[in-house]
């Protein structure tokens, strides 16, 4: 059986995933090298997509409706990978039917659905995360625990871009306002959880500018985060222009270079006192996604209501993040 972190699974946990996408296949892929994940069932608003999705991947049941899904009694977890707009929607179904879940980031469309979302797995005692796969590979988690050790002194400053081009799609995900598309909610939620792990406070103070294109959604913008430490974050999303997809962060010692792309790190290069930079590589587990499944199954076998990497305040501190930048954009979304 596989193990990590000196656990061993003796049973495995059995999954159903609600969403049939591309992110929900990665998903699936991630699970097939776990040997205690069990993919027990799909579920899609029709059912030619469930069906098509368990054909492919050799998922026994599958459900025409969420609603279904979500009432079979087998399942002990559901991965939702739905569009942003339905991620409040569809954890609640699920943990109103008794069902721990993993919810695919953003955590929600705002601060509100976000608490409503907490407060109903807090509330009935059940296993909630967001699904921020960067903070389980090894590479970011050895970067935390080198901070800790001191190895580059105090933290002063976090960098982080994730910019690709892409065409404009005016009823694709990406640029749909009624989608929560945007640059910000679907690739800058990752620059901001990532200085929200290192630095481990909340921004006293946020600047920020937006580009915002023919459909009234950012297209491209930069944020500066301060906090009361003097710490800064330094961050950029695009969806009309490419960047290296790199993290920095600099210390009074030292510095952490995360290499592209930072979000599913491989590797990471220290320096400090003034040496040269020293690569440390990591073994990828699946195709990365295996990670945030071993931490979900984890915590289950636990009995844990939350992730101690990923705790529901911490998503919640990304997203009242993400609502007071878009709040100086002045950009509401449709269901708003």
């Amino acid at each position: 059986m596989f193990s990590i972190r000196g656990k061993t699974a003796t049973e495995k946990i059995r999954w159903g995933i609600l969403g049939t996408g591309s992110i929900a296949g990665k998903f699936a892929d991630g699970l097939k090298v776990l040997n205690d994940a069990e993919l027990l069932a799909i579920g899609s608003r029709s059912q030619k997509s469930a069906d098509k999705f368990g054909k492919e991947r050799g998922v026994p049941r599958r459900y025409g409706s969420y609603a279904a899904m979500a009432a079979d009694p087998d399942i002990q977890v559901i991965y939702i990978a739905t569009p942003h707009p339905m991620h409040r929607e569809n954890t609640l179904l699920c943990l109103n039917h008794g069902k721990a879940v993993l919810c695919e980031k953003p955590f929600a469309m705002n601060t509100v659905e976000a608490e409503e979302m907490i407060n109903c797995a807090r509330g009935k005692k059940l296993f909630l995360m967001e699904a921020m796969w960067t903070n389980f590979f090894p590479a970011m988690l050895e970067a935390q625990r080198l901070i800790r050790k001191g190895k580059i002194g105090e933290v002063r400053m976090v960098k982080a871009d994730f910019c690709f081009r892409s065409g404009v799609n005016p009823e694709g995900r990406l640029y749909n306002p009624r989608l929560g598309g945007g640059a910000l909610l679907d690739i800058g939620v990752y620059t901001i959880a990532f200085a929200q792990t290192i630095i481990g406070m909340e921004p006293s103070s946020i600047h920020s500018l937006a580009n915002m294109g023919e459909t009234h959604v950012d297209e491209q913008a930069a944020m500066i985060l301060g906090y009361d430490s003097g710490a800064m974050a330094l961050l950029t999303c695009a969806l009309r222009t490419t960047t290296p997809h790199q993290a920095f962060i600099f210390g009074t010692d030292g510095w952490i270079r995360v290499p592209h792309p930072f979000w599913q790190p491989d590797s990471i290069f220290l320096s400090h006192d003034g040496k040269e930079e020293k690569e440390l590589k990591f073994e990828r587990l699946g195709n990365g996604y295996s990670f945030e499944a071993v931490e979900v199954m984890d915590c289950l076998r636990k009995g844990l209501p939350e992730s101690s990497i990923m705790p529901l305040d911490k998503s919640l501190v990304v997203m009242r993040i993400m609502d007071r930048i878009r709040a100086q954009w002045e950009l509401k979304y449709p269901m708003e």
